[in-house]
């Protein structure tokens, strides 16, 4: 069906979204956008309309990683905004290039009480790299081609645009002619005598690491570490996780980090995660140096360092990479491979007791008894991804699993967006391949209408709940620092998660004994439908890594 209309501002953002090469819309619907739903007929975007206003937010920010592309949320104004808002800040700490896209009062009657008038740009600037609201119909392409720009160039982050349903409806009198140059990046190349100076430190050094930002453990950004590590000689890791040098994924990483004598810090924060670089994380004589596409993060590091930071350089990470690799290698010392060998085992040890792990009750797993026999299906399909979320569940999946794909709640450190993310990876990945999430009985009740979600579109997936009825994070935490008997709010029912997702149409098992998870995950699989195996697990801290 083609309308008859004039072309309105949402017709003009549509078509930009056409340049652009954006191929589907995660959405909730709502007054202010019944424009824009109405648009997308014509321009043959579908959209995926989801159960909250936040989720919509997740599955761009997943799409994101998961793509390349920039993921676009959809949201109206008012409460719908302010729903979304939450989820931008996840997205902002991994450093996902989303474009936020909220319905907002007409321009026309701002000031005087407008239906859910509300001051949207100031709500999301804090959690976004830029907010705007568009002013006018005939800016409206061009600010959307300026979003996606702006999320992409530098450190990728989220965008937020309010759209006023004046600017929306009216007819444009201009629309800007618009190519895919104009939604590209802005490069920032890494000068080549700093690529060689950076790189001549590291090799003097004889235990130097080289640590990246999360916008580089995507899967091609995790190919471009491997062939950097590989051009270079240095170890190279890519930290995500708000544990940070306690991620539980890296191993050993804290003992070996430790030991380094120089770091160079590839698109990383100096942060919380790294203990803002003080001894014993960053040892008080390592010699730092940094790439970062931000001068207010190379500033902070210096603050924090002083003398210690040596060498600083300008420029995005991907342009960073290649500007490095460029570099000619040399031989590597028999040192540098040494010390390469040391540093990839630390990262891959793993306790020998969690494979004889069992758990404390009858009908209860171990974490490690619940995951292990997940592994073989990640391993099964080239395009597998992996989910990871939730407080102490997410560092045993994060420990034990791995696949070609891997979304994790980030370092923002807030759980819930397992879900969504769930649906997005299983939009992006290919037929066939499957999607595990993993996530605890807290995180499944963020969003667990998107199950709803699921069955509408036919996004067919895996939950796995590790269920120990609280919320297992906080619960460790008022253990270890209160005791057993200031342990308050922290509880919550063996509820039957699996039941909830039936009852949306999906499939879902309770696993209650070891030998059951295998062919119940099988069973889950070869249901094709949005699935969910409620596991019943002991209540265990997230591990700590530390090898003998």
């Amino acid at each position: 069906m083609t309308s008859s209309h004039p072309q309105r501002g949402c017709d003009a953002l549509l078509a930009a979204m056409q340049v652009a090469g954006v191929s589907r819309i995660f959405t909730l619907s709502g007054n202010h956008i019944m424009p824009v739903f109405d648009a997308s007929l014509d321009a043959g975007i579908p959209l995926i309309h989801t159960r909250h206003e936040a989720a919509a937010v997740h599955m761009a920010d997943a799409w994101a990683r998961m793509t390349g592309e920039v993921g676009v949320a959809l949201v109206t104004g008012g409460p719908g905004h302010a729903n979304a808002v939450s989820a931008l800040y996840t997205a902002l700490m991994a450093e996902a290039p989303v474009v936020l896209l909220s319905g907002h009062a007409p321009n026309a009657l701002l000031g005087r009480g407008a239906f859910q008038e509300m001051r949207q740009a100031d709500m999301a600037e804090p959690v976004c790299k830029a907010a705007w609201t568009c002013a006018s119909v005939d800016s409206l392409a061009s600010d959307f081609a300026r979003a996606v720009r702006l999320a992409r160039s530098g450190r990728p982050g989220p965008v937020h645009l309010s759209l006023p349903t004046d600017v929306l409806e009216s007819a444009a009198s201009q629309v800007a002619s618009l190519t895919a140059e104009d939604f590209a990046a802005d490069s920032m190349p890494l000068d080549g005598a700093a690529a060689q100076s950076i790189l001549a430190t590291l090799r003097r050094a004889r235990r130097p690491v080289i640590l990246a930002g999360p916008s580089c453990m995507t899967r091609p950004g995790r190919a471009r570490l491997a062939a950097l590590q590989a051009s270079c000689g240095v170890p190279v890791v890519g930290m995500d996780s708000p544990r940070g040098v306690a991620d539980p994924r890296l191993g050993a990483f804290a003992q070996v980090l430790a030991q380094a004598d120089a770091v160079l810090l590839l698109g990383k924060r100096l942060d919380f995660t790294l203990r803002f670089g003080q001894a014993p994380t960053i040892a008080a004589d390592a010699v730092v140096c940094q790439i970062d596409a931000d001068a207010r993060e190379i500033e902070r590091s210096r603050q924090a360092l002083g003398q210690r930071l040596q060498i600083c350089a300008a420029a995005d990470v991907a342009s960073a990479q290649a500007g490095l690799i460029a570099v000619p290698p040399q031989e590597p010392s028999n040192n540098e491979v040494q010390w390469l060998d040391q540093f990839n085992e630390a990262i891959a040890w793993r306790p020998p007791a969690w494979e004889q792990a069992t758990a404390s009750q009858a009908d209860r797993l171990h974490p490690v008894q619940m995951l292990r026999p997940l592994q073989a299906a990640l391993d099964s399909h080239p395009d597998a991804v992996l989910v990871c979320d939730g407080g102490e569940i997410g560092q045993w999946a994060s420990a034990c699993l791995d696949a070609p794909h891997r979304l994790i709640n980030g370092v923002a450190g807030a759980i819930g967006s397992a879900l969504p993310y769930a649906l997005a990876a299983r939009c992006a990945a290919a037929p066939g391949a499957p999607v595990i999430a993993v996530m605890g009985d807290g995180t499944v009740g963020f969003h667990i209408a998107e199950f709803d979600t699921a069955v509408r579109c036919g996004l067919g997936f895996v939950a796995v709940v590790g269920n120990d009825a609280r919320w297992n994070a906080e619960y460790q935490i008022q253990l270890r620092d209160y005791g057993a008997d200031r342990v308050i709010g922290c509880e919550l029912r063996p509820s039957r998660y699996d039941a909830v997702a039936v009852a949306f149409g999906g499939h879902g098992e309770q696993v209650t004994r070891a030998d059951d998870m295998a062919p119940a995950l099988q069973r889950a699989l070869s249901s094709g439908l949005p699935a969910c195996l409620n596991v019943m697990i002991d209540g265990l801290p997230a591990p700590v890594m530390r090898r003998p």
